[in-house]
Formats: structure tokens, C-alpha cells, sequence
């Protein structure tokens, strides 16, 4: 997984599975890893799948990079705290996996809680072991 600023402003993780060396063989599939691990934390409140893919193809003027074979969001907050307006501006969370026609790729930003940061590090670490 590696960390970079996308846009040179947005921090982002990233990790690319490569479709011959995982067991993934669907972006449901991964969705689904991801999901079962959000179940688990008492913390952590799912709050849908987004089918990013779908709704950018039914738009007139819609644009899809033509690699992108699929792309879903898992969203979800932790939402530990509420301690003033400004902290609804990072929230929800999502992870965002597409399709390539060789990889799976997994995208999240960096949250600004460490903890929340550190356990969304550790699910998608996950997915490679």
C-alpha cells in the first residue's frame, strides 16, 4: 500500500491487487472482505454501497477512464465524536475499489482520527494476507 497526495491536496492510500496473485475475483468481492471487517467494529456504522461506475455511465456527459471495468464505495463513519460542526466536513468515510482489466485497486483517504486511520490501514493491509 502507498500513501500519496491526489491532486496535491487530498491524502490517499492505495493498494493495487494484482488479478492473478489474490483471490479476489470481483470489486464485489473485495467490497464484501471489507464490509465483514466493518461489521466487526462497534465503533463503526456501514451506511451503503455506491455503484460510482453505474451512476458516472448513466450521466449524458459522463466520463470513465477506459481501464475502469467496475467501481463501487463502501461508505461508513466511525463518528466517535461530534465535537463541532467542522467535524462533519471528513465524514462519512469510504474505501473505493475499481476493476482494471489486470488489478483490483483499493482507495481510501487518510482519516484524521489516528486510531481510525490506523484500523482502515490495517483492513486493507488485510486483503493481501
Amino acid at each position: 500500500m502507498h500513501y500519496a497526495l491526489f491532486m496535491d491536496q487530498y491524502p490517499v492510500y492505495t493498494l493495487e491487487l494484482v488479478k492473478s496473485d489474490c483471490n479476489f475475483t470481483s470489486v464485489d468481492d473485495i467490497i464484501t472482505a471489507l464490509d465483514q471487517k466493518l461489521a466487526t467494529d462497534p465503533n463503526a456504522s456501514k451506511i451503503g454501497i455506491f455503484d460510482h461506475f453505474a451512476h458516472t455511465h448513466s450521466i449524458a456527459d459522463g466520463e470513465i477512464a477506459a481501464n475502469i471495468l467496475a467501481a463501487k464505495l463502501l461508505i461508513f463513519c466511525f463518528g466517535l465524536k461530534l465535537p463541532s460542526p467542522q467535524a462533519m466536513a471528513p465524514r462519512p468515510r469510504s474505501f473505493g475499489v475499481c476493476e482494471l482489466p489486470d488489478r483490483f485497486v483499493v482507495t481510501f483517504m487518510k482519516a484524521p482520527n489516528p486510531a481510525m486511520d490506523a484500523i482502515m490501514q490495517r483492513w486493507v493491509q488485510e486483503l493481501v494476507e
